[in-house]
Formats: structure tokens, C-alpha cells, sequence
């Protein structure tokens, strides 16, 4: 496996963190990954030694106000704006590895964006991967704490506030919690803007669930304390065409991070396998 870093500039000009991890031998396709709220794509190195054993190169970035990249901890000003940085993403795997067929897989709130990003740009890819996409959180916000974010979003945007994320909702695995709650590119800030962003967009995407254009792969743990199962099952019942849901009993948020993550990602690969074209 080869691995290496590289940045970009945005128009609105950041430096985003990227980095790629390719197979030794040319690569059948490139999976363009868009990690969760509050971590990184450093995260997912061992599902890139999976996905590169299977011979598949993994490309992703740190996402605005995240990991290695540049910008507010927690904060996009726009959600149009993520959308520009995840097409910024395909250009790039488009570059680096001309005529391989793309996949773009999202977890969480990466799942919310690459959803909504098949949805309103409409790619040119051989399908989607979305692991315990946040459609909807598993429990519903508070109503006081939504409407204090809808004010907070017109007076002030920007303002951070802690997330909320329940740690040990995260994994099985006591190894991963304890490695979370210990990597210094982890915060747990998110603005009001993102938030309540994040919220409209998987509503959004629920409601044009009938629209969705590629083939996708939605994967969740029924026992998911942060995002909602049910809302992801809405959504695989409303989607047309080829879509393939498929629910770890008892899993919890990081489906790839589980105690049977090589069961999981070996479920992943062979679909990736159906999907890419000769």
C-alpha cells in the first residue's frame, strides 16, 4: 500500500488536507471518502488497508473546520459551500486516476453530505456509500435548543457550541472510544449554522429520496445512539432503482470500527466489486 498528502486552496481560500492511499498495483477504482462531524480522515486508515487490499484506491480530505484542515473548529458558511469542496474531492480523484470509475462513501455527517451531493449535483459516478448517514439524529433535538440555534443562525452564525456527541455511542469497542476521546484532531465543536444545516439537509434529502440517481449502498447499526436507523430505512424504502440496505444488528454509530468491522468491510468490497464496471 502507497500513501500520501497533499492540499488544495478554496475559492473562499482555505487549505484543505487531503491525503490517498493506493494499492500496489494499478487501481480497479478510486473511493472518494467524506469522514463524520467533529474527526477526520486519518481515522479511516484501516479501511483504507482493506479497500487497497482489495485494490481500490481510498481519496479523501479533512473537511472544513476539521482534522489538518483550515478553518473555524465546527463551521461551513455555507452548506453549498461543503457541496463545492466534496466536487472539488472528485475533480481530484478524477486527475489522479484518469478513467477509474468513482465512488463516493460518506459516514455520518459525511453520509448526510454525499447523499445530498448525488441529490443536487448529480455525479457522474458508479455509486454512493453512506454509513450511518445523519438523516435524522437518533433522538430528536430539544425544542429550546432548536429554536435558540435559529436565532443564533441569523445573529450569528459562526458561534460554536459543544456537539453533544455521545463518546461511547460510538463503538462496541472500548479501544476506539479511548482512541477518540485521545486524538487531538478531534473536537467537539460544531457552529449553529452547520448544525441546523446539517438537520435541513436530511430532511431535504427525505423528501427527494424518490429523485436519488446512482446506484447506493446504505449501511447502519440498529443500536445507533447518534444518528437515526429509521431515517435511513425511510430513505432506502423511498429510493429508486439499485439500493442496497443493510442493517448490523446491535451495531452501534462506526460500523466500520465494530469488534466484526472485517465482516463489515468485507460487505462493503463486495458490493464495491458489483458495482465497478469491467
Amino acid at each position: 500500500m502507497k500513501h500520501f498528502e497533499f492540499n488544495w486552496r478554496t475559492a473562499d481560500g482555505l487549505r484543505l488536507y487531503a491525503q490517498a492511499w493506493e494499492p500496489d498495483t494499478t487501481p480497479a477504482a478510486v473511493v472518494c471518502l467524506v469522514h463524520g462531524l467533529g474527526e477526520h480522515g486519518g481515522r479511516y486508515a484501516h479501511v483504507a488497508a482493506a479497500l487497497t487490499a482489495a485494490g481500490y484506491a481510498l481519496l479523501g480530505f479533512d473537511l472544513r473546520g476539521h482534522g489538518k484542515s483550515e478553518g473555524p473548529r465546527g463551521h461551513a458558511p455555507s452548506y453549498d459551500i461543503l457541496m463545492d469542496d466534496i466536487g472539488r474531492l472528485l475533480d481530484e480523484a478524477a486527475a489522479r486516476y484518469t478513467d477509474k470509475p468513482r465512488f463516493l462513501y460518506g459516514h455520518s455527517l459525511g453520509g448526510n453530505l454525499v447523499i445530498n451531493y448525488s441529490l443536487r449535483r448529480k455525479p457522474d459516478l458508479a455509486g454512493v456509500i453512506a454509513t450511518g448517514p445523519a438523516l435524522r439524529t437518533a433522538t430528536p433535538p430539544p425544542a429550546w435548543k432548536l429554536a435558540l440555534g435559529k436565532i443564533l443562525y441569523k445573529i450569528q452564525p459562526g458561534m460554536q457550541m459543544a456537539n453533544g456527541l455521545d463518546r461511547d455511542g460510538l463503538a462496541r469497542d472500548p479501544a476506539v472510544v479511548r482512541a477518540y476521546a485521545s486524538d487531538p484532531l478531534v473536537h467537539d465543536r460544531i457552529s449553529a449554522r452547520l448544525a441546523l444545516d446539517m438537520l435541513q439537509a436530511g430532511e431535504w434529502a427525505l423528501a427527494h429520496a424518490t429523485e436519488f440517481p446512482l446506484p447506493l449502498l446504505l449501511v447502519h447499526g440498529t443500536a445507533d445512539r447518534l444518528t437515526s436507523s429509521k431515517a435511513t430505512q425511510e430513505f432506502a424504502a423511498q429510493a429508486p432503482g439499485d439500493v442496497t440496505l443493510k442493517l448490523w444488528e446491535g451495531f452501534y454509530h462506526e460500523t466500520h470500527n465494530e469488534p466484526e468491522k472485517a465482516e463489515v468491510l468485507g460487505f462493503m468490497i463486495d458490493w464495491l466489486r458489483a458495482h465497478t464496471p469491467a
